[in-house]
């Protein structure tokens, strides 16, 4: 219970200090940061990926702390989509993120629905959960990939 409070308030200060961060972030600075984000939900998402085909092990531990790791990150790089950053170095996001951001925060938010229960397949313990909860996963983040990355 202790460790829960604690980790809420860091978050709670994490999202203050980002709120601040982002209203003085330039636009490289912008794209960097969406994209060390977008690096580091890859990289848990690609261990939960290669778990749910059976590429390497299943473990639960493992595959609750990478869920978890993308719950908290998940909240993060939206800020940075900054109106004036899409020109503000090399990026492969799309100007139609800001012609039609009603539609993008839509994607980003189903992606954010999409995590929690990710979150809870791992702590299952059963890998035909976390398969289909992957497989959920994963098509909200092509859905958005789709309509506003060039890849």
């Amino acid at each position: 219970m202790k460790r829960a409070a604690i980790r809420a308030c860091g978050l709670i200060l994490a999202a203050l200090a980002l709120t601040v961060f982002a209203q003085e972030m330039r636009p490289d600075r912008a794209i960097k940061y969406r994209q060390g984000l977008m690096y580091a939900m890859n990289v848990n998402f690609g261990v939960l990926s290669r778990m749910a085909k059976g590429e390497i092990p299943y473990a639960k531990d493992a595959a609750t702390l990478r869920a978890k790791n993308l719950v908290e990150l998940s909240a993060m790089p939206w800020e940075a989509f900054l109106p004036v950053s899409h020109a503000g170095g090399r990026t492969k996001a799309k100007p139609e993120i800001w012609q039609d951001k009603a539609k993008f925060d839509k994607l980003a938010e189903a992606l954010q629905a999409e995590l929690p229960k990710l979150l809870a397949a791992t702590q299952s313990g059963d890998p035909a959960q976390l398969k289909a909860a992957v497989g959920r996963a994963g098509d909200a983040c092509e859905k958005c990939h789709d309509a506003f990355v060039n890849e």
